[in-house]
């Protein structure tokens, strides 16, 4: 069956879905995130960033580990010198990942949904995983940017096979942060890759194997999106969001699925690994 899908995510590296989600669903989600701020952790808070991950969870086991778990990440503006929280909780986390689509059952419901499989039958998959997913805050004032970048950098296969599900909790516009893209720009190849660190004596736990490309602003198209829509994007298309300015959140569920038949090989070097005893869960096996 021809895919119009696949036409056009294979033209410009991403497509929107509108009322992806169903009103009830949203809600139920929204809620989940906002009882996952209450439930982070009161001491020892980790922060993420981007733009400054050397500082952060590049030395971290406690990001390193997140994959197969439930793990908190707290915003820059959000901690102070000593670890004390300077905001409300229900606005200080950037992100909680990065397995809710397995230990958690409102996101594992909406991941494994007849509708995603789906769309990756339609994308041709044969036999996809959910290799990881996110709960992204992006909170009034301190919602901080993210760099502009692929998601191969952080999730390569060979061939590439990763997509994103970008889910919008709340509307997304250009003034509390909505993804922009390079349109076309998945066409051009993996420019960056951050992987587990090859010196083990470094305190460096993970490394980009090159310096940041530079993207001029001119090429990204603003995608603002309302509440319930899903984006999904092609692991190799470059994409960002600008630091949220507004007074108002943007939430989103987020997750990644690779190709795991015809050959695809996930990269040992890849900072997320799975354990052994925990592989990537399957959405379904093409017959």
């Amino acid at each position: 069956m021809h895919s119009k899908l696949l036409d056009e995510i294979n033209e410009n590296g991403y497509v929107i879905l509108e009322d992806f989600l169903a009103p009830e669903e949203i809600d139920i989600l929204y809620k989940a995130g906002r009882t996952l701020c209450m439930d982070a952790p009161q001491i020892n808070r980790k922060i993420f960033s981007s733009v400054n991950s050397e500082n952060s969870q590049s030395k971290d086991t406690y990001f390193l580990n997140s994959g197969d778990r439930v793990s908190y990440f707290f915003e820059e503006g959000a901690v102070g010198e000593n670890g004390e929280l300077l905001v409300d909780p229900v606005v200080s986390l950037n992100k909680v990942g990065h397995a809710l689509h397995v230990e958690h059952p409102d996101f594992k419901k909406i991941t494994f949904s007849n509708r995603v499989r789906e769309i990756c039958w339609q994308l041709g998959f044969n036999k996809p995983v959910v290799c990881q997913s996110m709960y992204i805050y992006k909170n009034p004032g301190i919602g901080g940017e993210i760099i502009s970048h692929q998601d191969s950098w952080y999730l390569h296969t060979e061939p590439n096979s990763a997509i994103g599900f970008w889910i919008a909790l709340e509307d997304a516009t250009l003034q509390n942060g909505c993804l922009q893209f390079i349109k076309g720009s998945h066409k051009s190849g993996v420019h960056r890759r951050y992987i587990r660190n090859p010196d083990r004596e470094s305190k460096e736990l993970v490394i980009y194997d090159r310096a940041a490309p530079i993207y001029p602003q001119s090429t990204f198209t603003p995608v603002p999106v309302t509440k319930g829509a899903c984006i999904i994007i092609d692991g190799n298309v470059v994409h960002k969001s600008e630091p949220n300015r507004s007074n108002k959140s943007r939430h989103a569920y987020t997750f990644h699925v690779i190709e795991t038949e015809n050959n695809v090989k996930y990269s040992e070097d890849n900072w997320l690994q799975p354990p052994a005893d925990k592989p990537f869960p399957i959405l379904f096996e093409r017959k």
